[in-house]
């Protein structure tokens, strides 16, 4: 049975973590309530998204039904086309205030030629509606914005093309890319690693998400910290933006990295874990239905977090 309800406040009693500067140093949050998910819109919103989006037509009927379910959440919607026929998708709540300090929760909703990307990124973009749905209706420090990005697995085209444009960057306080967040693995050896992370290895069995974040942006990594759910959650800090290790660009964070902006990856590995990536495989069938629900409470327990936080100037 799936649970209703909107995007909870911190409670009076616990504290908000410290105010978002991305060169202080920021004290570990402490837990927060856990937001109440609905199990069953959230599956259903990856079912329904779960076919090849690859070509124009495809990547359309996507944009639609996500456009449709955003509204029907109470989100106002805009496009923004780029270049080889590229839509990207930007929603805003009625409330929010202009020029105010402002929260991304994106992800890519095209998939790999020849797969139906239940995975990659079907999770992500049913994630990111149900933070939407979530925090959709009630009075927050900081500003949400939604974005759906367009043609990420032909070159992160769609968040080159929002990062290119001046006016999508202003009052940036961080960026949250929702990137395969639905498959688990139990069987040791499942999970591998990229060289270079400076991270030990947390488990020799693929049963927690990562967060991958700019080392100068501390806030946004500890935002997932201390959280009382599962599953667990391995913080990586990169340093240098990912120079010397390329293997974490290949997301539509990178491009706001680039700018100078505060971006965190939260994924559940990819290929690094999930056989199925890029394959015909990637099915509604090969994700594990309660990793999942438990991963987007614990992402929207972290959005919960940043928009409630002070920030100082």
């Amino acid at each position: 049975m799936g649970l209703g309800g909107a995007c909870q406040p911190l409670p009076k009693s616990v504290p908000p973590p410290a105010p978002i500067a991305a060169t202080q140093a920021v004290a570990e949050p402490e837990p927060v309530a856990t937001p109440l998910v609905n199990a069953s819109e959230l599956w259903q919103n990856l079912e329904r998204l779960s076919f090849e989006r690859f070509q124009p037509g495809d990547r359309q009927l996507a944009r639609d039904y996500i456009a449709e379910t955003l509204t029907r959440y109470g989100w106002q919607v805009r496009r923004q086309s780029f270049e080889r026929g590229g839509v990207n998708l930007i929603a805003t709540r009625p409330q929010a205030r202009p020029h105010h300090p402002r929260l991304l929760v994106v992800a890519h909703y095209d998939s790999f030629p020849g797969s139906p990307g239940s995975d990659d990124n079907a999770t992500g973009v049913a994630a990111t509606l149900e933070v939407a749905r979530l925090c959709g209706d009630r009075a927050t420090a900081h500003n949400l914005e939604i974005v759906l990005f367009d043609q990420e697995e032909q070159g992160l085209l769609g968040s080159i093309a929002y990062t290119a444009q001046p006016q999508n960057l202003a009052n940036i306080i961080g960026v949250i890319n929702l990137e395969m967040l639905g498959y688990a693995c139990d069987q040791p050896g499942c999970q591998t690693y990229p060289q270079g992370l400076p991270v030990a290895p947390p488990s020799r069995v693929g049963d927690f998400l990562a967060v991958v974040g700019d080392q100068e942006h501390p806030e946004l990594l500890l935002a997932f910290a201390n959280l009382p759910a599962t599953p667990p959650i391995v913080t990586v800090p990169v340093p240098f933006k990912g120079v010397l290790t390329p293997d974490v660009l290949r997301s539509d964070h990178a491009p706001f990295w680039a700018q100078n902006i505060g971006a965190v990856m939260v994924t559940d590995t990819a290929n690094l874990r999930n056989p199925h990536y890029h394959q015909a495989s990637d099915t509604v069938a090969t994700i594990q239905r309660a990793f999942f629900i438990q991963s987007v409470r614990q992402v929207a327990q972290a959005v919960n977090r940043l928009l409630d936080a002070p920030r100082s100037e």
